[in-house]
């Protein structure tokens, strides 16, 4: 199935355009991290206690709010639960991080939680439903492991990228996947949603299916170099991406409709997860035309101001 036959759009054309929009959301985001609500990580990683509480009645998050500060527990999160046909229901989980709880025993933020609503919260019954616990040193421990997972993986796409085409095509996929991180964590802060391990595996999903996605586009390039010799990589890499944008527009769009499902219809277990997705896939094929193809562009022209020989990246590996 093919949606566009005679496509011919200059991409590289664009390219300044393409460059204020992700330094717009790069930066904004980046703000967010460093002055606003930093990264929001979720009791995962920063340790504490989350207490899942049912109501008899539709509670009311200020007053729930309200009676947690009377009874002198600071630093916590509400957070509604919604059932899967996205209806809000009749339950919250409330979030401390570890230094709010006044000991670290298992039950002390289940005490401080129902100590706080029986003595202040009046508007109808509840009971508790689940207490989870992750102390300071697991969360820490969190922490180095996602971050290790997400470096490890560029640099093993790094490394095969180089080992299937050159360098230089391994250095523009990878900055092209920490351009999709960086915006889509700086999505998180700027909504100020919470980063748990499910959301650290949505980023990893993303990192693999945007690599994907920028090595078909690579790979038609490398094909179209070994037959058009006389053309300008300018030319060519403007040719490959249009004979590869119904490709794209098929599977990025199946996926997204799929992941946005899950964003509307799946309740809040999967808000996290199915929010760096929604995000990610679309950051994500973005860069594949915008970011990763005109790095390549780039590096030729810069070669030929130093006054080096222009030899098309793929060149080599197409005689082989």
């Amino acid at each position: 199935m093919e949606l566009f036959r005679t496509t011919n759009i200059d991409w590289l054309g664009k390219k300044w355009y393409f460059l204020g929009f992700s330094l717009i959301f790069s930066v904004a985001g980046l703000l967010s991290i460093l002055f606003w609500h930093h990264i929001p990580l979720g009791v995962d990683f920063k340790g504490g206690t989350q207490v899942r509480v049912a109501f008899t009645q539709k509670p009311d998050d200020d007053h729930i709010r309200q009676a947690m500060d009377r009874a002198g527990v600071r630093g916590f999160t509400i957070q509604p639960i919604s059932d899967p046909s996205g209806n809000a229901a009749n339950k919250v989980i409330i979030a401390m991080p570890q230094s709010s709880a006044k000991d670290t025993a298992h039950d002390a933020g289940r005490q401080d939680v129902e100590d706080a609503l029986s003595a202040n919260y009046h508007d109808s019954g509840f009971t508790i439903e689940q207490v989870d616990i992750v102390g300071p040193t697991a969360g820490k421990a969190l922490q180095k492991g996602a971050l290790g997972a997400t470096l490890y993986s560029l640099l093993g796409m790094l490394i095969y990228l180089w080992f299937r085409f050159e360098l230089i095509y391994g250095v523009a996929a990878v900055v092209a996947v920490f351009h999709d991180t960086l915006i889509t964590i700086g999505a998180f802060s700027l909504t100020n949603q919470e980063i748990t391990l499910t959301v650290i595996a949505a980023i990893l999903t993303l990192i693999g299916y945007s690599m994907n996605d920028t090595i078909v586009v690579f790979d038609r390039i490398r094909e179209n170099l070994a037959l058009s010799r006389r053309e300008t990589l300018h030319d060519v890499v403007n040719r490959s991406i249009n004979q590869t944008l119904s490709r794209t527009v098929i599977s990025s769009g199946l996926t997204f409709l799929t992941v946005l499902s899950l964003f509307v219809f799946g309740g809040e277990v999967l808000h996290g997860f199915s929010f760096a997705l929604v995000v990610g896939i679309l950051i994500g094929t973005y860069s594949s035309i915008a970011v990763a193809a005109p790095m390549l562009v780039a590096y030729q022209e810069w070669r030929a101001k130093r006054g080096k020989a222009v030899t098309l990246p793929a060149s080599k590996r197409a005689k082989a």
